[in-house]
């Protein structure tokens, strides 16, 4: 079993993309959908730098990656989970554990192995801190609970060749039928492709911290739940 389109649109509208490497709160080289070198090549440190001159190409890249990456936890959700899952649950619980890593150890997985499936949507919120993650666990519930999934544009932050992201606005949205077909689109060459390469000069000056001005939403977590997303990334990748 694998994630749909859907809820590939969901978890990535979670976590957001940058088409370039960049540094995460703990300063470990990470690029695309919070893509570290602990999952695998390619190893973001050893990737050129800044915004790649081709953004198309630099968001294909960032997709490909993300799908290589999601088989090691699809697979951790294949295994932990004894019952059968609607599309729309398997979805859910790998959200959940691609934030949280606890898909093995957590109440909900208990609860559904045991068949009470209203005890495990509602144990979805028992991962909640810090506060600014709810939004996302209550999305996350809400799809396993009732097939609802999120909906709204999907933002891709630009970064400079410091590794610096810039959160005050989205350098571009992506509605759900761009990012299907850059989801679906296939690798031009060989499977041994280079990197985008990046452009002569960076498209934006980020600054170093996300604006204060950012607003949280259940479809865009404010810049605070990005960075507790980011500081996830190296817990559950470690």
């Amino acid at each position: 079993m694998q994630m749909t389109d859907r809820g590939l649109l969901a978890l990535t509208r979670h976590e957001g993309i940058v088409p370039g490497p960049y540094l995460d709160v703990v300063n470990v080289w990470t690029f695309g959908v919070g893509h570290t070198a602990a999952a695998g090549p390619p190893d973001p440190a050893k990737m050129p730098r800044g915004m790649p001159a081709d953004l198309e190409a630099g968001l294909r890249e960032a997709f490909q990656i993300f799908r290589a990456d999601l088989a090691r936890y699809e697979a951790d959700v294949r295994r932990a989970v004894k019952v059968p899952l609607a599309p729309h649950e398997f979805d859910a619980l790998v959200s959940f554990h691609y934030n949280t890593g606890g898909i093995a150890r957590a109440t909900l997985t208990r609860h559904l192995n045991a068949g009470d499936r209203d005890a495990a949507a509602g144990a979805f919120l028992n991962w909640r801190k810090p506060a600014a993650i709810i939004p996302r666990r209550e999305a996350e519930r809400d799809l396993f609970r009732d097939g609802r999934y999120p909906g709204g544009t999907i933002p891709v932050w630009a970064v400079d060749r410091h590794g610096r992201v810039d959160f005050s606005r989205p350098l571009r949205q992506l509605t759900e039928d761009e990012a299907l077909a850059l989801l679906r689109s296939k690798r031009t060459g060989s499977s041994g492709s280079q990197p985008a390469t990046p452009s002569a000069t960076p498209s934006a000056t980020p600054s170093a911290t996300p604006s204060a001005s950012a607003s949280a939403s259940k479809d865009q977590p404010s810049w605070l739940a990005r960075l507790i997303s980011f500081f996830s990334t190296l817990n559950r990748k470690a």
